[in-house]
């Protein structure tokens, strides 16, 4: 088949409105700080160590890649991955200074059929060379490595082609040593987005009989390769009445740290579970009731909890959401823009790009340079070059990959801008 040439014009449902950053907070003192530098999006982000260092996933290359940025450092340091891959994401830095992280560049040999498997690589090695820990046909998903870290597990598909669902991925929870990831245990089906508290306790959610989302718990025996008795009845460790989501253990097996979703509550907030008491403490919700918050963290000394949010209008970094944004393709020839909008249609010299703007709230139709420099409004009047960062709730979808917007007005600056345009990648018509 003949290589495709040209440019694709598409949208991502929200994600020119995301600006995110990962955060920490100091529990005791309830003082956060911003960890990352405010360019692109950043999330999914793990402590490194005891220094403060942060891995975590940025979109700032022009695709998801791996980042680790150091307490005083201007920017951040990006990691090897899989060279071929553009998509990466959770990853974890172990005390032996090995990166595991998903990725998803080795292709199936059928449609439908997932292949994200977990890599590995050890940072302080010559080489660096990347190697697949996720066995061939099976698909893994939200790596967690135990406190001394010679456990991990995965929520996995196993074998299994994708079945259709979304808000509730099917996946089991996988259990296997870091010296012998080929020998594997399901000691749970049907879980999500694992984290250790120590070597012998995962914590996970899953959707419960009940419709709530809650926050189960599996203990974990010394010898359970030979254990017979899996997959068995995880324990749920959250009550009803509230949604609970993307669990991070602290090591002393009394706390969890969860995403949660309250009745009246319009966003998603990190708050604190003690599992003895049965109490929630709140963590960011009185610091900023207005954004959504993801994917909790915790230090090593459980002393802070980290997070990713909208960077809100007061912070410093990228306030300006570009019309088109350039983004990575796996074919060269192949040109590939992200719209500010929706419903794109080029003119046919390829100068103009028509479409749909803001539909609940600037609606109409806008036409925008190809070079992305300038967007006109439906009246044919004014011209705006980029709008403010306004960022839109997206459908809060439960499913623990999908990232939401934060519903809060924000100023947020984005300046790459493609520096040729659509009609110089087409031939010359006569």
């Amino acid at each position: 088949m003949e290589t495709p040439s040209g440019t694709i014009i598409f949208t991502t449902v929200g994600r020119t409105h995301y600006g995110f950053d990962v955060f920490s907070l100091h529990i005791n003192s309830a003082v956060e700080r911003r960890l990352t530098d405010g360019v692109s999006v950043n999330f999914n982000a793990q402590f490194a160590n005891d220094n403060g260092d942060v891995v975590f996933v940025s979109e700032r290359a022009g695709s998801a890649r791996i980042f680790r940025t150091r307490p005083g450092d201007s920017k951040p340091e990006q990691l090897p991955g899989a060279p071929q891959s553009f998509f990466h994401d959770r990853p974890v830095i172990t005390q032996n200074n090995r990166l595991y992280f998903i990725s998803a560049h080795e292709q199936p040999d059928r449609h439908f059929k997932n292949w994200s498997a977990l890599y590995s690589v050890k940072l302080d090695g010559e080489e660096r060379e990347v190697t697949r820990v996720t066995p061939l046909d099976t698909a893994d998903f939200s790596p967690a490595v135990s406190q001394s870290g010679e456990l991990l597990t995965v929520a996995s598909y196993g074998s299994r082609s994708w079945g259709g669902e979304f808000h509730e991925i099917n996946t089991d929870i996988v259990v296997f040593k870091a010296s012998e990831p080929e020998t594997r245990v399901v000691i749970c089906e049907h879980g999500g987005w694992p984290t250790w508290s120590g070597d012998s306790t995962v914590f996970f959610h899953h959707k419960a009989d009940d419709g709530w989302w809650s926050i189960f718990r599996l203990d974990i025996p010394e010898n359970f390769e030979v254990n017979s008795g899996f997959p068995i009845e995880p324990i749920r460790v959250t009550p009803p009445g509230l949604h609970c989501f993307t669990p991070a253990a602290f090591h002393d097996g009394k706390r969890i740290a969860v995403a949660t979703r309250r009745r009246g509550v319009k966003h998603r907030h990190i708050e604190i579970f003690d599992i003895e008491r049965k109490t929630f403490q709140a963590v960011t919700e009185p610091l900023n009731p207005s954004f959504h918050h993801y994917s909790p963290f915790v230090s090593s000394d459980s002393e802070f909890l980290g997070y990713h949010r909208f960077r809100g209008e007061s912070t410093q970094g990228e306030s300006t959401v570009p019309n088109l944004e350039s983004i990575v393709s796996p074919i060269k020839t192949l040109r590939l823009l992200r719209l500010n909008g929706s419903f794109p249609s080029s003119s046919p010299d390829g100068d103009l790009i028509a479409l749909n703007s803001d539909f609940d709230v600037n609606g109409g139709i806008k036409v925008a340079k190809s070079d992305g420099s300038k967007r006109w409004t439906s009246n044919w009047g004014s011209t705006n070059s980029r709008p403010r960062f306004q960022s839109q709730t997206a459908s809060d979808a439960t499913t623990s990959s999908q990232l939401e917007t934060a519903s809060s007005r924000g100023n947020f600056t984005k300046s790459a801008v493609p520096p040729d345009s659509i009609a110089a990648s087409r031939p010359q018509q006569t």
